[in-house]
């Protein structure tokens, strides 16, 4: 009667597909009726909804990693951009720059920057492109854009996910339930077969 507690058949109401990738759980109203549908019995039903809880926890893991990869992404991002509108101020009023910057960590060199038409930009695998001022501009504003949109997919992500947590846990709680509730019955009225 107990199949592979990793790909029980699905249900009807188990259809929904999910957001990106992330499997919908559906809440439990009826323990028996679930527990007919899929053809599993108690234990094989709690380690298959157990395993899917994992599931989920590895991939907010996963996730949570990428939320705060962009959200020190996005800084980075609108403090090159206040660099860049800085020298094309500078640029304009015909004055020079002077600044300090970091040669390796904790080790400051002093510059002075005169009219400057260009800027470098790391672009990640060790690469640096120069761009005009406005090229410059142009790329980091989509940048921000694309993080910031990516920033809010995560964040709605991560809530889909967290919910289907809940349903998941409440689902192994009134299983659980449901199991010790019939094995009471069961104790209390040992000729009569209850769990039809």
């Amino acid at each position: 009667m107990a199949t592979s507690s990793s790909s029980p058949p699905q249900l009807d109401t188990d259809v929904a597909a999910g957001r990106r990738g992330i499997p919908a759980a559906s809440f439990v109203k009826d323990v028996q009726a679930y527990l007919n549908q899929l053809g599993l019995d108690v234990n094989s039903a709690l380690a298959f909804l157990q395993e899917r809880l994992q599931q989920y926890k590895v991939v907010e893991m996963k996730l949570l990693a990428q939320q705060r990869d962009l959200q020190a992404k996005i800084p980075d991002i609108e403090k090159c951009l206040d660099v860049v509108a800085t020298l094309q101020a500078k640029k304009e009023s015909d004055e020079a720059l002077l600044t300090d910057f970091e040669v390796s960590e904790g080790i400051y060199a002093r510059a002075r920057i005169e009219n400057t038409d260009s800027v470098c930009l790391w672009l990640g695998a060790n690469v640096m492109l120069e761009y005009s001022c406005e090229e410059a501009n142009t790329l980091l504003q989509n940048n921000l854009e694309n993080a910031k949109a990516s920033l809010e997919v995560l964040v709605a992500d991560l809530q889909f996910l967290r919910d289907q947590v809940t349903i998941t846990q409440v689902t192994i709680a009134r299983v659980y339930n449901w199991d010790v509730h019939q094995r009471r019955v069961k104790q209390t009225f040992p000729s009569q077969d209850l769990s039809i």
